[in-house]
């Protein structure tokens, strides 16, 4: 088959090129253009079935990471990534890739015959997360000892259908791994979600594995780009394995960047004072905020704030929160409140924003 001309390089061309009624006589060639082969699509060749991802994030890779000196910055992460690659060997699983910042992997079944559901897969990605957090818990007892900040891994499992296959650019012998499908966004949104140092497991998961972990009831989240709520439970422990995820986490929920307007006033004696503090929402969790204001406050003094919550399309108004935290060392002063006198209204609204803001990376 004759390849296109390639026009437009600076190599002079030896004839003319014919008029698009001078056609080639049948059986003669053309060389064919350095530029074509460029232009020849990828070999992707894809095969449908049920897998079990794990997805790990590290939280704060890129902030840590950059406070440190090169070498030490090396140093600790390869330290990390010797917890999440070398005990999948021992569970059977497969790292699909690692960014720095998080890792990928599957957890083939062994299981066979017309009655496999993907619960050996299941079970084993199950212990594999809870046996990583023990050893990132041991590995953070250490940074402790050496001065380097600690690291905390969110972690995600999910079961499904995906497209499993690899794919071949051309002329190239290297192999890129593809996973396609809805339980790629589900591990991923589950990730996010975790907070430091949880695993977090899709409903597929759980009636997988439920014999033999602990895990908690379902809780109903808003994920981004799905029209229906994601069902999540967090894992526990294998108590048969005497695997336990150490606490690393005492926050009660989420917190995102919000970047809010607030109106806020102090509170004395039960009457709202008319004076409004110049206010940002800084972040949000769902029980409180990080406010930043533009003059003093005092600590553990009660505020009412109005701000807006653009995703959730809602005008909080009369909201009192108490100061918990107060940072006056920098140029803005810098609030930890927690809601006090809130409606259920509210409560639900700020989930869902705070649940809306979450982003799946």
């Amino acid at each position: 088959m004759s390849a296109p001309s390639s026009a437009g390089t600076d190599a002079p061309s030896p004839s003319p090129s014919p008029s698009p009624t001078s056609l080639p006589s049948s059986g003669s060639s053309v060389a064919p253009s350095p530029h074509a082969a460029a232009l020849e699509s990828p070999q992707l060749q894809l095969q449908e079935r049920e897998i079990t991802l794990l997805k790990a994030g590290v939280r704060d890779f890129a902030q840590v990471a950059a406070s440190l000196p090169p070498p030490r910055a090396r140093e600790w992460m390869e330290r990390i990534l010797a917890c999440v690659h070398g005990l999948l060997a021992a569970h059977g699983g497969v790292l699909v890739h690692w960014t720095g910042d998080g890792a990928a992997a599957l957890f083939p079944s062994k299981d066979s015959g017309s009655g496999a559901d993907g619960s050996d897969g299941v079970r084993r990605a199950a212990t594999y997360a809870v046996a990583l957090q023990m050893a990132l818990k041991e590995l953070n007892d250490a940074y402790r000892q050496e001065r380097l900040p600690p690291v905390y891994v969110g972690v995600g499992i999910a079961f499904g259908p995906a497209l499993v296959g690899d794919l071949s650019p051309s002329g190239s012998a290297v192999q890129a791994p593809v996973l396609l499908g809805d339980v790629v966004a589900e591990a991923a949104q589950l990730r996010a979600f975790a907070l430091r140092g949880q695993v977090l497991v899709s409903e597929a998961v759980y009636q997988r594995c439920w014999t033999m972990a602990s895990v908690s009831a379902p809780v109903q989240v808003f994920a981004k780009g799905r029209t229906a709520p994601l069902a999540m439970r967090e894992l526990v422990a294998v108590p048969g394995r005497r695997l336990k995820v150490p606490r690393q986490e005492f926050r009660r929920s989420l917190r995102v960047e919000a970047n809010l307007p607030c109106t806020c006033q102090r509170v004395e004696g039960g009457a709202v004072l008319p004076h409004q503090v110049p206010c940002t929402v800084r972040d949000m969790g769902y029980h409180g905020a990080l406010l930043e204001l533009g003059e003093p406050v005092p600590m553990h003094g009660e505020l009412r704030l109005a701000f807006d919550l653009p995703i959730a399309r809602y005008q909080a108004r009369d909201v009192y929160a108490r100061v918990v935290t107060l940072n006056t060392t920098g140029p803005q002063v810098l609030a930890g409140v927690e809601f006090t006198a809130t409606s259920a209204e509210f409560d639900a609204q700020v989930r869902r924003f705070v649940q809306g803001m979450v982003a799946p990376g």
